[in-house]
């Protein structure tokens, strides 16, 4: 017999998928504007809380948008409806739409953002980049703390040179275009990812036995950092480093929700597009 759902039902279900106290200690993940009681019948997931996502979700009836990216990410001292943020909050009062966030809680579980990634390009034997903050493991004590952490090391099944191994990213995700740095011959074996920003974990590639680092949003100075460590560095982009995980948790949803017998229709919104155009 199949069951409605209420928003706190998803909630509960993404907080086992991805749980909220792995999230970093400065992100805002969760709930974001909605009431938890709300029943639900149709659930988008998107990777931003755009203004066209929105429109599209009020359009379709959308009751509850999952989204990767946090609607609500620094506290707010007034809602103007006029700013963007207000807007946007307005917009989704007035239709009754839920919005949620799963955000570095996602990138760091076991199966989240970094495997999703990681098992796209290929990679095995998978460890943990950078462990999660001593905060973090007394929160979950009960939780392997072999699953916890940012970012992944992996062992490609063949060895690729650097240019060869940027080539085969390109073509297996798809990209009009993709940047790397270092010598063009460095034999790559292990490869580090980190979904999304990279940067901030530069210095765990560095420590790693990894000889490229694949993440985005990377720098200028961090391609002159890896070339004197006679590394590589490949940069693919903050939006298609997460874009695969939108697809992967409306599978994941899916299923648990079916198992539960609640009557949820759930879809991967298909709109989004990396906001970075390529001339």
């Amino acid at each position: 017999m199949k069951m409605m759902a209420t928003v706190s039902d998803i909630a509960d279900v993404m907080n086992k998928l991805a749980p909220r106290l792995l999230a970093e200690e400065w992100d805002n993940v969760g709930l974001q504007i909605g009431d938890p009681q709300q029943e639900v019948t149709n659930i988008w997931i998107a990777l931003d809380p755009t203004l066209s996502v929105l429109e599209a979700a009020c359009r379709e009836n959308v009751d509850l948008l999952i989204t990767h990216h946090p609607l609500i990410f620094r506290p707010l001292k007034s809602i103007d409806f006029q700013t963007p943020i207000g807007r946007l909050l307005n917009m989704a009062v007035r239709h009754k739409l839920a919005i949620f966030s799963a955000h570095t809680n996602l990138d760091i579980v076991d199966g989240g953002t970094n495997d999703i990634l990681s098992e796209r390009l290929g990679l095995k034997n998978l460890m943990i980049l950078k462990k999660t903050s001593d905060t973090c493991k007394n929160k979950l004590p009960d939780t392997d703390d072999s699953v916890q952490g940012l970012g992944r090391i992996g062992t490609l099944e063949t060895p690729l040179a650097l240019n060869a191994f940027a080539k085969m990213i390109k073509k297996k995700m798809g990209l009009r275009t993709i940047r790397f740095a270092g010598n063009p011959s460095l034999v790559v074996t292990d490869v580090a990812v980190c979904s999304g920003s990279g940067s901030g974990l530069l210095s765990d590639f560095f420590a790693s036995s990894a000889q490229v680092y694949v993440s985005g949003d990377l720098k200028y100075h961090d391609a002159r950092d890896v070339e004197a460590a006679n590394l590589g560095m490949i940069d693919i982009g903050h939006f298609s480093s997460e874009e695969l995980i939108i697809h992967a948790l409306k599978e994941r949803l899916k299923l648990i929700l079916a198992a539960k017998g609640l009557e949820v229709n759930v879809e991967a919104c298909d709109l989004e597009k990396d906001p970075f155009l390529v001339l």
